[in-house]
């Protein structure tokens, strides 16, 4: 796939963002005005956390889309990959008026084309590598920018870590093969499994696109993968019989060499962990055993950049530096986020919307907090996913104590498929989990009846399971559920949002009545964390 690129020098240079409210252009918008680009861009109207970014960069933002939006003065025009050239007015009209187009993956690849760039891929786990390698660059002073697909903690809030441009790591997406336009001397492989399914039907042709994408490095390039994921391996063999000028460098806890994973161990609220021959031990506090191996994957990157730069690997300093900007990583928007507790109710969101994420998300929660009665509210996205890995959906939520389930989150790119929606995923799950109790908030049928019946017998204690019963819960909408959950949720409990849909609105919203009124928990105090 050819790059298209734009020019170096960005300052004064007038460029028009659709979609601009959208993370990824939000992040990019940062980026460009760094540059000193003049920003314009347009959206919907609803309000959304990147509203107060982009007005700090003061962009004129229209909450519609017009041809008349498009200022004569543009130099070019990019847009996020949720719309399309012919249907979107504005960029219609740009074309129209011969002015040059780009579509976000593109405007990366054109960026990428003037740094030292890394891509960091694979069908899990990109944004937290990106955000942790963000944190190295930070603490080795790197002249680095970063962009990451969500807002980080430690990047203030924001998407993006700029303090120099010699070196650009992205987050790289491999839907329709987005990647493909990135121009990487570095690629980082986390994992390669079936997903996309509406573009990827089959396992290999999604694989096959990974190795497409690792192929793309120069001579000399860097291809790290991690040696713990059965895909990630297999494109890196696939790769190292057609290509042998470039790096291989493989990290885990089964990797040979300086980046295997050692003396892993997890505390309440703490995991410890040692790289390799590493002078000094590491401790991330946020939970999960995948976030470990994003942090090697991170601090295998970073010290391929350090020697670039330098012409030398760690030394006892930089460990040192390593180690403390690690155990200061407090995590990202929607990954494991602390929406915040109340009355010892402790609230997480969790964009976590494939199987294997899930599950090893729900897995180092629980080992983080074990003595937490976890309760997941999960929403299925797109049809093509959830028919393709049904069963494995219902088999990654087995470490819930409770789950509540809503109809699946449609994209826009496809139709409901008659005969399967989101109850046909909850019915999987009482099949499957007997020990919940189920309850049908559409239904309204004396089964519900006797249902709630049986939760008000339950002793009302923290702890995993305390009654030996959970429940599974199903209501279509998510915040129809708030009420009920309000009733049933209980001090100790852990609430976790998780999916790609918009039920993350349903943790805010009890949130929010937990935090308005005490009577809606008269037995104890409404606290919330800072």
């Amino acid at each position: 796939m050819e790059t298209i690129g734009f020019p170096e020098t960005l300052k004064g240079l007038h460029i028009h963002l659709v979609g601009a409210k959208g993370t990824g252009m939000t992040a990019l918008a940062e980026i460009l005005h760094s540059r000193g680009a003049l920003l314009t861009g347009s959206d919907v109207p609803d309000v959304f956390y990147t509203d107060s970014i982009l007005h700090s960069l003061n962009v004129r933002l229209f909450e519609n889309f017009d041809a008349q939006h498009v200022p004569a003065d543009t130099d070019l025009v990019i847009y996020s990959a949720a719309y399309s050239r012919e249907a979107n007015p504005e960029l219609r009209a740009a074309i129209q008026r011969n002015i040059p187009v780009f579509s976000y993956p593109q405007a990366l690849g054109a960026l990428s084309i003037h740094s030292k760039s890394a891509g960091i891929a694979g069908v899990h786990g990109k944004t937290t590598t990106t955000a942790l390698a963000g944190i190295l660059m930070e603490a080795l002073s790197m002249p680095a920018t970063v962009l990451a697909g969500s807002a980080i903690s430690n990047f203030n809030g924001r998407c993006t870590l700029i303090q120099g441009s010699e070196y650009f790591l992205a987050e790289t997406c491999e839907y329709r093969k987005h990647f493909l336009n990135f121009k990487p001397s570095w690629i980082v492989l986390t994992s390669v499994e079936s997903d996309h399914q509406d573009y990827f039907p089959t396992y290999e042709s999604i694989r096959d696109a990974f190795v497409e994408y690792a192929l793309t490095l120069p001579e000399g390039g860097v291809l790290i993968f991690c040696a713990d994921q059965k895909g990630a391996v297999e494109v890196a063999d696939i790769v190292l019989q057609k290509r042998k000028n470039i790096k291989f460098v493989e990290y885990g806890f089964s990797a040979k060499g300086k980046y295997r994973i050692r003396d892993f161990q997890t505390g309440a609220g703490t995991n410890t962990f040692a790289v390799g021959d590493a002078p000094v031990p590491i401790e991330l506090h946020v939970p999960g055993r995948h976030l470990v191996l994003d942090a090697v994957a991170a601090i295998a990157l970073a010290d391929a950049i350090f020697e670039a730069e330098t012409s030398r690997t760690f030394g006892a300093e930089e460990w040192e530096s390593i180690a403390a900007a690690l155990s200061s990583f407090r995590g990202s928007k929607r990954r494991s986020e602390i929406v915040g507790e109340f009355e010892n109710i402790l609230i997480l969101d969790d964009y976590g919307h494939h199987p294997t994420a899930i599950r090893a998300t729900l897995e180092g929660i629980k080992k983080f907090w074990p003595h937490r009665r976890l309760v997941v509210d999960f929403m299925s996205h797109t049809y093509s996913r959830t028919i393709a890995l049904q069963d494995d959906f219902v088999a990654s939520l087995d470490e819930a104590d409770a789950v509540v389930m809503h109809k699946i989150y449609s994209s826009a790119r496809e139709q409901p498929v008659p005969g399967f929606d989101g109850r046909t995923l909850f019915q999987k799950l009482c099949e499957r989990r007997t020990d919940l109790i189920p309850i049908d908030l559409e239904l309204g049928s004396e089964k519900g009846a006797a249902s709630d019946q049986r939760l008000a017998q339950r002793p009302v204690a923290p702890g995993p399971n305390p009654s030996g019963k959970g429940f599974a819960l199903y209501s279509d909408e998510p915040l129809d559920a708030r009420d009920r959950l309000l009733e049933i949720l209980r001090p100790g409990d852990i609430f976790l949002t998780m999916g790609a849909g918009d039920n993350w609105k349903l943790g805010k919203a009890i949130a929010d009545r937990l935090r308005e009124s005490r009577t809606s928990r008269p037995s104890g105090k409404i606290q919330e964390q800072p």
